[in-house]
């Protein structure tokens, strides 16, 4: 039957390099996940280190904390336009110069961030932090094959990102602000491995045909930046981003397997996996910054506990997200976008009403346990629907679509804290 049959593709599905060259026919699967996930999971701490901290990093930088802000944002946003931009790189040159650049990227913004004096060049090394973290991440992604293997790596990010403030509060203040933010350079001890696994693995692929579409790089970075400002700078970034929407969408149509490919797009399982990726994102980035506040208002909890109670709720839903992507290939696409749906809906509901502490921290739960769950098995959707060149790319939109919840959601959050 047709859906056994797209389950099985969605579970065994091999990412591909330029020209179609596979990145291991079975080979994939080969590279230790252990390793994926060391090169992956890390940029989640290092995203969310200056959580508790950001106060220290403003004194320390002689600006006020508002603006310091700037350094989540800059993360957020590096991660948000690097993400497809290297996985195009991806498709195009294949693995080893993309781990390559992208460890570049991520040890020369962790030298900035650790001796700059300056924000500006904080600024920038955060940048470029993110943008190789970005690559780093879009290699695992295409090379871990499975729901169940991508589990892995997704509820490594549940788990890493929930432990992310409370490890970078302790680093700060045992050593310096600055260490907190280079936690994600330890990525970099599973670049040698996954590079030796790879290249055994599989032959060097052949450079990808026609020219880079810049334009279409460029329209789709410009479309994001504003997005990511929205938040921010309403008006003008809605008027940028229908602008450059409206742009990226007559030159898809002028050069349809350019950057962004035209087919892609009009693959509901794409489309529709993306866009519960971003839904369900969005939602979890909300609760992880509103539950602690509605925490001591409707339950009277003090930050210890909320901080405590919270943790404990995103690491159990971390680790439950795995046992469903280990299950996804049994269980069917229409019940696991089901469950994900379901839960992520319970889960804002009981955020908005609850005001007992434990459903609170239920809700946190449901929402990383749906948002994790989404981003190990809907990426494999996302990238079984596309022709095997265009994986690279699928798995590049489709994570783009997921670290957009993140730029989106504790903006959401501080909006309902206000009108509270």
């Amino acid at each position: 039957m047709q859906t056994t049959k797209t389950t099985t593709t969605a579970e065994t599905a091999r990412t591909a390099g330029p020209a179609g060259t596979k990145i291991g026919t079975g080979g994939a699967a080969a590279v230790p996940v252990f390793w994926l996930a060391l090169l992956a999971t890390p940029m989640a701490a290092g995203a969310n280190a200056p959580v508790l901290i950001l106060p220290d990093m403003a004194r320390s930088l002689g600006v006020a904390t508002s603006t310091a802000a700037w350094l989540v944002a800059a993360f957020a946003w590096s991660m948000a336009v690097g993400t497809p931009l290297l996985a195009g790189l991806l498709r195009r040159r294949g693995l080893r110069p993309t781990l390559h650049l992208s460890s570049l990227l991520l040890l020369s913004g962790t030298l900035l961030v650790a001796a700059s004096p300056w924000l500006p060049l904080t600024l920038l090394g955060r940048a470029a932090q993110a943008a190789g973290s970005a690559g780093l991440v879009a290699c695992a992604m295409n090379l871990a094959g499975t729901a169940r293997r991508m589990g892995v790596i997704s509820a490594g990010f549940g788990i890493l990102g929930a432990s992310g403030p409370l490890l970078g509060a302790q680093l700060s203040q045992a050593v310096s602000w600055r260490l907190s933010l280079s936690v994600s350079v330890v990525a970099l001890l599973a670049v040698p491995v996954v590079t030796k696994y790879a290249t055994a693995l599989a032959p060097a692929p052949a450079p990808a045909q026609g020219r880079l579409d810049a334009r279409g790089a460029a329209l789709l970075t410009a479309l994001v930046t504003a997005l990511v400002m929205l938040p921010h700078a309403p008006v003008a970034a809605l008027g940028s981003a229908a602008v450059a929407a409206a742009a990226l969408a007559l030159h898809v149509r002028r050069r349809p397997e350019g950057f962004v490919p035209l087919a892609l797009l009009r693959r509901p399982v794409f489309v529709g996996s993306a866009l519960l990726a971003l839904v369900l994102s969005s939602s979890y980035f909300t609760l992880l910054f509103a539950v602690p506040g509605l925490l001591s208002d409707r339950a009277g909890w003090d930050r210890g506990a909320a901080g405590a109670g919270q943790l404990v709720a995103l690491l159990i839903g971390s680790a439950l997200s795995w046992l469903l992507a280990a299950g996804s290939a049994r269980m069917g696409r229409a019940a696991v976008r089901a469950v994900l749906a379901g839960t992520g809906a319970l889960a804002a509901l009981l955020a908005a009403f609850a005001g007992w502490g434990p459903l609170l921290l239920a809700a946190t739960l449901g929402s990383v346990f749906a948002a994790t769950g989404a981003n190990a098995v809907l990426s494999t959707y996302a990238a079984s629907s596309a022709p095997e060149p265009q994986r690279p790319t699928a798995i590049g939109l489709f994570s783009l679509c997921y670290l957009l919840g993140g730029a989106f959601g504790p903006a959401v959050a501080t909006a309902l804290v206000i009108a509270a």
